[in-house]
Order: structure tokens, then C-alpha cells, then sequence
């Protein structure tokens, strides 16, 4: 019997009804994974345009490296998997681009404020993946923790340099989490 998502089919291993078949929510996995860091890159690239030959400059590469080699494992996974990559990247090329020299011409806060916000998101992300890969998806879950290590790094590399004291923060991390969010959701089906 196949995995399906007809009401009326039988669920397997756990599947309730209206779950997504396994392939579809491997792909949805890896397309928004490699969005997600995709854009990553881009903001760091963005980050790095505006004040990379600051003090920060030296750490940004660094994020930004890493995100590259997560980029670069999901482009993999994309093409080992026969999974397109999401449509909107070339939006994403944009708009993580403006994000990243946005908030980095707000400050050196600023942009690390930006990295907090979006690197907690994916954090949470990364987890509620994980809870959805079994045994046989092991090598994936297991690039995901790197990956999600790394991104708490991240995260903690922008409080160390005082994210929280951005102008603004509250409102500034609450506004980049919800965008993040709507391009996971959005990353995930189109």
C-alpha cells in the first residue's frame, strides 16, 4: 500500500490522514532548506557589502562560509532527490540581499540583531524537521543538527555582540521572525 492523503486510505507508520506522503515531505524539506539557506547567504552577502571592512567583517565571513556549505549540501540533496528548488529565488536573491545591507546600514547591532532573529526561527525549524525524518533519512538529520548547531553559532555570535542593544530590537527581531516564518511557509509549496 502507498502513502497517500485520501481521507479515507489507511495511515501508515503513524501518518494520520491529511499528512503528506513521505517523498512530498522530503521534498518540502530540502526545497525550504535550500531556500532557507540561500537566502541566508544572501543576507550575509548583503551584511558583508555595507560594513564587511568593519570590525564584524572577519565573523560575517565566517557565518557566511558556513552557510555556504549548507547551501552547497542542499544544492546536492536538490539534484540527488530530483527536487526543484523553490520558484521564488530569484525574490530571495533580492529581498535577503536588502535584508542583510538594510539592517546593516542600521548599525553593526542592527545586523546582528537580524542574524538572532532569523538563526532562533531556524533554529525552531531545523527541530520541527527533524521530528519527521526516521531511520532511513539518517544522513539528513544528521547534516540538519550540523547545520542547526552552527546556526545557534550564529545566533550566539550576534548576542555576544550586542544584538539586544539594536535600536529598536524588539520590534525590529518580532518584524524579520514573522518574515522569516512567511518565507519558510511560502519556501516549503511554491
Amino acid at each position: 500500500m502507498s502513502e497517500t492523503t485520501s481521507p479515507t486510505a489507511i495511515p501508515r507508520h503513524g501518518a494520520l490522514p491529511g499528512d503528506l506522503p513521505r517523498r512530498e515531505r522530503l521534498a518540502r524539506i530540502v526545497r525550504v532548506d535550500h531556500a532557507g539557506e540561500y537566502g541566508a547567504k544572501r543576507i550575509y552577502e548583503g551584511q558583508i557589502a555595507v560594513i564587511g571592512k568593519g570590525r564584524h567583517g572577519k565573523t560575517l565571513r565566517h557565518m557566511a562560509e558556513q552557510e555556504l556549505v549548507h547551501l552547497q549540501y542542499f544544492e546536492k540533496q536538490l539534484n540527488r532527490r530530483r527536487v526543484r528548488p523553490t520558484l521564488l529565488q530569484p525574490l530571495w536573491h533580492v529581498t535577503g540581499f536588502l535584508l542583510g545591507a538594510g539592517t546593516a546600514i542600521l548599525g553593526e547591532r542592527a545586523a546582528m540583531a537580524c542574524t538572532v532573529a532569523v538563526e532562533e526561527v531556524i533554529e525552531e525549524h531545523y527541530e520541527a524537521q527533524l521530528k519527521h525524518l526516521g531511520p532511513d533519512e539518517q544522513e539528513l538529520a544528521d547534516s540538519i543538527r550540523k547545520f542547526q548547531a552552527e546556526e545557534v553559532e550564529h545566533r550566539d555570535i550576534g548576542i555576544v555582540n550586542e544584538a539586544e542593544r539594536a535600536a529598536g530590537y524588539p520590534v525590529l527581531t518580532a518584524a524579520i521572525k514573522a518574515g522569516t516564518r512567511a518565507v519558510i511557509w511560502v519556501a516549503e509549496r511554491v
